[in-house]
């Protein structure tokens, strides 16, 4: 009998352990590993971190799970949590505080997910952390002080990135880096730090230039998982190794050009030069009066490492084209410029005595343009120039549908004007000439107005309507044709088809204009019984061929009054 309680009491404890244990999110699983409990989640949709994940769990890993960004608070009863693994979980953002609570954490694992940028300040709260895996990631900058509070950190895995230029403070800065260089050769080493900076765009200018030092002096304990990394860019370094690349020191754009002043006449091609040599490699513009109204071909071109040729191509140049033209350098450490004067004389050739157009007229410059656009109405704007007394121009707006002719003076330079009440759907053309000649070719725009749905819609409607009435009354017209056919008429000859003395011809409206049938030309009345030209009038005859009128056979009907 003594069995017997003690049976039951096995039982007891058997289900309080059991009910000790910790459950598990559904579709995930939980396991007894030797550092502890471990919770994995794979290829589930959680859409976030679940809140609130029980303390005991030593080791998380979502993979393959959407969860987005990692917020603040999520890890809050986690702090005895020391790997978290969140791998290919489409992680775009993590938050300033996200990893507060976790100062037990050793290990952190982002790997293929879609992270920009990294909060480094955040590492303050995980001062144990020793491996950060951030490859296949969308990273493109670290700050120099990136690495100062990962103070334990011995594998940082920043591959497959799109890091273009890194300081080499950032590895100098990294606080292993630092006690391995202040311990001396001869201290023990107790541990390696490995870096991997593989497949990222690496551009080889000189802002790399420290980080190419640093990878080429680098030796234990520093282990680089890829020794071999590789230049993208400029054009000159592309697919060279760092080992086989000698980068310069950075230097200010310096700017020359061939020739500061330039003359041409009208209607010549012109190009301007300007030389800029500069490390890292600098951008050029180029700066001039009416540079928003008469935009000119850039090309550039480098003739060496560090010199950038730029040409500025103007083509028929005019009198408005002459004044002064600014290239300008520009890079990380500066600016610099160089100012070209450009002069454009006027053509010395006379004008044919059948030319079309004056030399006044020839020598004015118009650009006309269509801002803005409405159904009813339009915005002009224009830049318009003359090296003449003459100084007004015209403005000739014109629409062969709506019969409209609007004809507007203006002075010169940039000037604005509205137009509205126009028709829509409707083509326009608005010309702007030299004083009152008229408009000539390249001087004018033609513009279609928008599509008045209102106003389509009831066209539409009258249109309909026409039709259907035009359908009754041929249906009319037809009804009668069929009864007259059937009517008693003993008419003989041609005159049977009028049978004028059977039935009374309809009275028409008053002021009826004279209308001629030339469907009767080849067809001459002929009377019988006294119903041609000269026979006998009955009463009610109210129509008749009109004597002495000579129209080929044909007749002509009148209303009488």
């Amino acid at each position: 009998m003594a069995s017997v309680p003690h049976y039951f009491l096995l039982v007891l404890v058997l289900l309080d352990s059991h009910a000790a244990q910790p459950s598990c999110l559904p579709g995930c699983a939980c396991s007894e590993e030797s550092f502890g409990r471990t919770l994995k989640c794979i290829s589930i949709s959680l859409g976030e971190i679940p809140r609130n994940l029980p303390e005991e769990f030593k080791q998380v890993r979502i993979e393959n799970s959407p969860v987005f960004e990692l917020p603040l608070g999520f890890f809050i009863n986690m702090s005895t949590l020391e790997y978290l693994w969140l791998n290919f979980s489409n992680v775009t953002v993590i938050h300033l505080g996200a990893l507060e609570h976790l100062s037990e954490l050793k290990e952190l694992r982002l790997e293929g997910n879609k992270l920009r940028s990294v909060p480094w300040t955040a590492f303050r709260a995980t001062p144990l952390l020793r491996v950060l895996d951030l490859k296949h990631n969308r990273i493109d900058a670290l700050p120099e002080l990136a690495l100062q509070f990962l103070v334990n950190l011995t594998y940082l895995d920043l591959s497959s990135n799109r890091l273009t230029v890194v300081s080499s403070n950032v590895f100098l800065n990294w606080p292993a880096y630092q006690k391995h260089r202040q311990s001396g050769r001869e201290a023990e080493i107790l541990s390696s730090m490995v870096l991997a900076l593989h497949d990222n765009p690496w551009l080889c200018d000189c802002r790399l230039r420290g980080l190419v030092q640093f990878i080429k002096s680098i030796s234990l304990p520093v282990i680089l998982v890829n020794p071999y990394l590789m230049c993208r860019g400029p054009l000159f370094k592309a697919g060279k190794l760092f080992h086989e690349t000698e980068l310069s020191v950075c230097t200010k754009p310096q700017i020359s050009t061939p020739s500061a002043n330039v003359s041409v006449q009208v209607g010549q091609n012109v190009t301007l030069r300007c030389l800029a040599q500069a490390s890292p490699s600098p951008t050029v513009s180029w700066t001039y009066p009416l540079s928003t109204w008469r935009e000119f071909d850039v090309l550039t071109s480098f003739t060496a490492e560090d010199a950038t040729l730029s040409e500025l191509v103007i083509p028929a140049a005019h009198l408005v084209d002459r004044g002064n033209y600014t290239c300008l350098a520009s890079n990380s450490l500066g600016m610099s410029t160089v100012v070209i004067s450009l002069r454009v004389q006027p053509a010395q050739a006379l004008l044919a005595p059948h030319a079309l157009f004056s030399p006044s007229e020839s020598s004015a410059y118009v650009d006309l343009r269509v801002v803005k656009q409405t159904v009813h109405g339009i915005l002009l704007e224009w830049f318009a120039a003359a090296d003449t007394p003459e100084k007004w121009f015209t403005l000739y707006i014109a629409s062969d549908e709506a019969l409209r002719k609007e004809v507007v003076h203006v002075g010169p330079g940039i000037n604005t004007y509205t137009v509205d009440d126009l028709l829509p759907g409707t083509k326009y053309e608005v010309c702007l000439s030299l004083g009152g000649q008229p408009p000539r070719q390249g001087r004018c725009v033609v513009f279609v107005t928008g599509r008045d749905d209102g106003g389509l819609e009831g066209r539409e409607r009258l249109l309909h309507t026409s039709v259907v009435l035009c359908a009754a009354l041929l249906a009319v017209a037809v009804g009668a044709y069929a009864w007259a056919a059937q009517g008693p008429c003993r008419c003989r000859g041609w005159g049977r088809r009028w049978c004028l003395h059977r039935r009374r011809a309809p009275r028409g409206p008053l002021a009826v204009p004279e209308h001629r049938d030339d469907s009767s030309r080849d067809h001459t009345a002929v009377g019988e019984a006294g119903l041609g030209p000269g026979g006998d009038k009955r009463e009610g005859d109210e129509q008749r061929p009109r004597e002495g009128d000579d129209h080929g056979g044909g007749l002509v009907w009148t209303a009488s009054p």
